[in-house]
């Protein structure tokens, strides 16, 4: 009679507690509570030892019944628990299909990289071929064939990136229309776009920033044919109705050299804030090929002739989007970058 108090009660107590239980994790504590190694149904059976010996046969069974209908009441109740717990999981993932999806912003090429690209295009139109050469130079490639003295202020360390006596970080892309020279003969016509590096920061210089420079060498290269080039340029690039001017300037890779001038797009040439009441804002230097360049690089200058030009992609790019500060090119405000868009 003992026996059957217990067993009832010990039913009893894990039915009462698994009805209380609300998910599957704390249904299987209860059941190692009463069917587990240190279980209470297991703890029975480990008493059987102290039961007498003709007892024995029916103490077992009884507890093997309670064992079974124990097992039977926790599978029961584990199904309810798991069809419960799947109706919430698929209530709180159903999706509603008649709902907007959230829009993503689609992504947009940066007002630099839009600008190379149409130069590339402008140019590639012409006929030229694109180069771009490595951004650790040589103080030859740099400097020397490109006939820039010793003591010329750009090769001082204040000026110029060193990472050793001989290389540096490339200040100008002509170091690549020098390679190309020494391995092809003309006629050439090559661009070189890609970074360069100069100690500069302020408002409208920044220490890194994209150059693309032009070279044309062939039998006949004038002045005119650079201009012609150039107003060509300056049509695609801003607008029909623009008009370059040349003044006369300095380089040591051309002689005679030029700074270029592309009438103000804003004003129509008339002046304005933005061109500073002149009608015209620089936009690029060039000349023609420096007969020493040429003899540097096994050319014969007596033979052939060439132009070279070179331009700031990040200057022509704040020019044509009106931008004031070239550090809004790297900043990577997405409120500014968003508005350059097809």
């Amino acid at each position: 009679m003992e026996l059957d108090r217990d067993t009832e009660n010990i039913e009893a107590e894990a039915t009462r507690e698994a009805d209380a239980v609300s998910d599957s994790r704390a249904l299987y504590e209860l059941k190692m509570k009463f069917l587990g190694r240190m279980g209470k149904v297991t703890a029975l059976l480990k008493g059987m030892r102290e039961v007498a010996a003709e007892l024995r046969p029916a103490f077992g069974k009884r507890v093997n019944e309670l064992r079974e209908a124990l097992e039977n009441m926790f599978a029961a109740r584990e199904e309810v628990l798991k069809r419960k717990e799947m109706e919430a999981k698929l209530a709180e993932e159903k999706i509603d299909v008649t709902m907007h999806g959230k829009r993503r912003a689609a992504g947009t090429l940066h007002p630099v990289t839009r600008v190379k690209n149409r130069l590339i295009d402008i140019f590639a139109g012409m006929g030229f071929e694109v180069y771009e050469g490595p951004e650790i130079e040589s103080e030859y490639y740099n400097f020397t064939a490109l006939n820039t003295p010793a003591d010329h202020p750009a090769r001082d360390m204040q000026d110029t990136f060193y990472l050793t006596e001989e290389f540096l970080l490339r200040t100008q892309t002509s170091a690549g229309q020098i390679r190309v020279m020494e391995k092809k003969k003309p006629p050439i016509k090559v661009l070189s776009p890609g970074r360069v590096f100069r100690s500069d920061d302020d408002a409208t210089h920044s220490p890194m920033f994209h150059q693309m420079e032009g070279l044309v060498v062939d039998k006949g290269i004038t002045l005119c044919d650079l201009q012609g080039m150039l107003d060509e340029f300056a049509h695609v690039m801003f607008s029909e109705t623009s008009k370059t001017r040349l003044r006369p300037s300095y380089f040591p890779f051309t002689e005679p050299s030029v700074e270029v001038d592309v009438s103000c797009a804003a004003c129509g040439g008339k002046g304005c804030s933005l061109c500073k009441g002149t009608g015209w804002i620089e936009v690029l230097g060039a000349g023609m090929v420096n007969r020493r360049v040429l003899q540097n690089c096994g050319i014969d200058p007596d033979e052939y002739s060439g132009f070279a030009f070179g331009m700031g992609i990040e200057r022509i790019a704040m020019l044509k989007y009106g931008i004031n500060n070239i550090k809004l090119l790297t900043e990577n405000d997405v409120r500014f970058l968003g508005q350059f868009k097809d």
